[in-house]
């Protein structure tokens, strides 16, 4: 079911490079076919997401090459656990979102309509450059989601693949069947923000739908190659009872397998949900044991300290294989045999991408400047 939304009237001339994906209506709008949502627009109207509208007749994307800062992270940020540990990941995002989510974490850059915020300006090429120069193993498009900013997150992955840098999205994997195969074809890893298992809390608190975040896992499952892990942010009172995480957890075992990574993190009050408490640890922990007793193999708990619910264990002799303390590793039981990392005590083989040795960026962030375009 397409989401009805009334465009945005721009209030001055709308400038960016050419869009993809979208066709022309008999009534003289222009549909946007990035994703769900199905923006319709007259000349001069922008998108919900804000970054993408029309002028001349097309559609162009308002943000290539401009961003709202860089700053090297580490990866167990995005969060990503199962993919090069403890390296350093170059991580930007633009503005603007394509979910209307009115718990929003990150609203002062997703919820932007002010793109002076956006002063940084780099070039796919540029990007990459840094990337290696700076020793960062990925970069990630991140902070909004990169879905609305296809095309300038599709070039620097090719970029950054030239140089051997690998890519990460952190998205909500609202998307259309189109668009998300040129995205994730340049995707080396992903985290998902899976919001709830509820069609009406995307409904009521995102402006969505659950199905085609749903259709974008199984996309990822069973047709690329892409590294993903999901991340279920709760929040008391509305996506945390132990019906609906029994119900998702039960879902992801049955049609992406044990093995991938699930995320619960801990909801602090922001943006238009400020009366709600932040998610107690005890909350975190109760669904990681649903999600384990489910049959999930990797379940870990995030925004709290909890060197337990964030360290990776065998799940065959439950030997501690990464052993973390926020972002700082400790414990590493790790082995490649024959490209594949398995438990360095049973030899029982561990899903996702890793090396001999883990990266030692540590908890470190740094925002660093790129030569503009």
């Amino acid at each position: 079911m397409a989401q009805q939304v009334a465009a945005v009237e721009d209030t001055g001339r709308i400038e960016g490079v050419a869009g993809r994906y979208w066709h022309s209506l008999e009534d003289g709008r222009l549909q946007c076919d990035l994703c769900p949502r199905y923006c319709k627009l007259r000349e001069g109207q922008r998108g919900l997401c804000f970054v993408r509208g029309r002028m001349n007749d097309q559609i162009l994307l308002t943000t290539y090459g401009r961003s709202s800062g860089f700053c090297i992270d580490p990866i167990e940020k995005k969060p990503l656990n199962h993919f090069l540990p403890g390296t350093p990941v170059l991580s930007f995002g633009t503005a603007g979102c394509n979910l209307a989510c009115k718990f929003c974490q990150n609203w002062d850059i997703s919820k932007s309509r002010e793109f002076d915020r956006l002063q940084d300006r780099a070039s796919p090429e540029a990007i990459a450059e840094a990337a290696a120069a700076t020793g960062c193993r990925s970069v990630a498009f991140t902070y909004n989601d990169p879905v609305i900013f296809l095309e300038y997150a599709v070039d620097t992955a090719r970029a950054c693949r030239q140089r051997g840098i690998k890519t990460v999205a952190v998205t909500a994997g609202y998307v259309c069947p189109e668009p998300r195969r040129e995205f994730f074809e340049f995707m080396d890893a992903a985290n998902i923000d899976l919001k709830s298992f509820s069609d009406s809390f995307y409904y009521e608190l995102c402006g969505g739908h659950l199905q085609p975040v749903l259709d974008t896992l199984l996309y990822l499952k069973h047709e690329t190659n892409t590294w993903f892990e999901l991340t279920d942010l709760l929040i008391s009172g509305e996506n945390d009872s132990d019906g609906e995480i029994r119900h998702m957890t039960q879902w992801i075992v049955d049609n992406l397998g044990p093995g991938v990574p699930l995320h619960f993190t801990a909801f602090h009050p922001d943006w238009k949900m400020r009366d709600k408490p932040p998610t107690p640890k005890a909350t975190l922990n109760r669904c990681r044991e649903i999600a384990l007793n489910n049959g999930l193999q990797h379940v870990y708990t995030g925004n709290v300290h909890d060197l337990h619910g964030s360290s990776t264990y065998c799940q065959s002799c439950g030997a501690m294989l990464i052993g973390r303390d926020w972002y700082e590793l400790s414990t590493w039981s790790v082995l490649i045999r024959d490209e594949q990392a398995v438990c360095g005590h049973c030899g029982t083989p561990l899903a996702g991408v890793f090396e001999d040795r883990p990266g030692s960026w540590g908890a470190r962030r740094k925002a660093i400047r790129i030569p503009g375009v």
